[in-house]
């Protein structure tokens, strides 16, 4: 058993009737309730030696105090792993996601969803570089996350074998693991007086809020929820321009600075969020077959999925961008049900970054009181052509007469089926 921890008494949770076989188990830790809870169970029911994984997301939060945590809990320091990741969040899964416009059920942009697969894959790759025989999570039996991190793990290691205590132990809500807690001395985080806590989800792209009052579709989410972006009531009075340079279907320069992917999200999410940008309140399709109530915050997003459009409005044909729009539902659902490492999802990656290598240019969005608009849109390789479309003289580069013909081939069909059938 990890030193320092025990078993402890008042409130029972084990439900584990077979341990054996599990030395040493990578834990997706925070820190926080849940995860505590974990970390002091798998110790204790497997007698085995826990390693903790904390990823820095850019969730905004002092990922130092998960190190002290898990060692005061008796991880020892050269088993609490706590890693930057927010460059590699960006550049290889928000990034590659956007190109390719992805929302799930037309108002998710996924920001839960598109970080469990890096968090799979560290989980993974540290359980080979510790010699672990498991990894775990604090995803519970009812959501998503499960899934994500599961299809995650075995499509990276297939023999990896994983731990879901929300799927064996009998703690069944957040009262018994308070209670759980309080028990065995665990430090308990962020309640809200005698009222469960929110569930919160937070990354670079967005932070999601669930449980509490937002259980009742009907009650509209308290103001004092919202933590990255002011409401749209309260957002300044005068409007924000920003020019978002794009190379390659990625934002490259905000305003004439290089930034990176990381620094990109970042600043468009303290941009936005100052706007009210980003707010949503949404019944969304559980990969589990349940329908679930949650508000996010995505400001950076919002622009991005914007500007994306825009500067593809400009730079891609047309049945290119009609196709990449018919495949997105397929490709966001792939994401949202956790089949970022499936074959499938790489095909629709190749096809989409190949589409990519024109949309390059710039975009200037309009930020007002909640709203994201497009102000202008310019590039070198530019489809657009103003001799063609102007309503003045075109100097002969479009020939009206040639309408005509078009018209009547493209009413062949209808004609002949409306004399048939008159």
């Amino acid at each position: 058993m990890t030193a320092g921890i025990g078993p402890g008494g008042g409130v029972s949770a084990p439900a584990v009737t077979d341990p054996g076989g599990v030395s040493r188990v990578v834990l997706a830790y925070s820190g926080g309730l849940d995860t505590s809870i974990i970390l002091h169970w798998l110790a204790e029911t497997y007698g085995c030696e826990v390693v903790t994984f904390t990823a820095d997301l850019g969730q905004g939060e002092e990922l130092e105090s998960a190190r002290a945590k898990a060692e005061l809990m008796g991880v020892p320091p050269d088993r609490v792993y706590v890693e930057d990741l927010r460059e590699e969040f960006v550049r290889d899964f928000v990034f590659p996601m956007f190109r390719a416009n992805a929302v799930y059920e037309g108002e998710y942009l996924l920001g839960s969803s598109i970080a469990r697969p890096l968090i799979a894959k560290r989980l993974v790759e540290i359980a080979a570089e510790t010699s672990a025989d498991a990894v775990s999570h604090g995803a519970t039996g009812k959501g998503n996350d499960q899934v994500r991190f599961e299809l995650g793990a075995y499509a990276l290691a297939p023999d990896i074998e994983v731990i879901a205590p929300w799927r064996l132990w009998d703690l069944d809500s957040r009262e018994s693991l308070m209670a759980y807690a309080a028990a065995r001395g665990i430090p308990i985080d962020k309640t809200r007086g005698a009222e469960s806590p929110f569930s919160m989800d937070a990354n670079m792209l967005h932070i999601s809020y669930e449980g509490g009052p937002l259980e009742d579709p009907w009650k509209e989410p308290p103001a004092e929820m919202w933590r990255w972006s002011v409401s749209p009531e309260a957002a300044p009075d005068e409007a924000a321009y920003l020019d978002l340079a794009y190379s390659g279907g990625d934002i490259t320069a905000i305003d004439g600075q290089p930034v990176t992917p990381a620094q990109a999200l970042a600043a468009l999410n303290r941009i936005g969020g100052a706007h009210g940008v980003g707010r949503i309140d949404i019944v969304e399709n559980r990969h589990v077959g349940m329908k679930s109530r949650g508000a996010y915050e995505t400001p950076g997003g919002t622009i991005m999925l914007r500007a994306h459009r825009a500067i593809e409005s400009i730079t891609l044909d047309r049945e290119v961008a009609h196709l990449k729009d018919s495949l997105m539902p397929r490709y966001a659902e792939l994401i949202y049900n956790g089949y970022w490492w499936s074959p499938e999802r790489v095909m629709l990656q190749t096809a989409i970054d190949h589409s990519q290598a024109q949309v390059n240019g710039e975009v200037r969005v309009k930020l007002y009181k909640g709203n994201v608009t497009i102000a202008g849109r310019r590039s070198d390789d530019s489809l657009f052509d103003s001799k063609i479309v102007t309503f003045e003289s075109d100097e002969g580069a479009y020939d009206q007469a040639d309408a005509t013909g078009f018209i009547k081939l493209s009413a062949l069909r209808l004609r002949n089926l409306a004399r048939k059938r008159s």
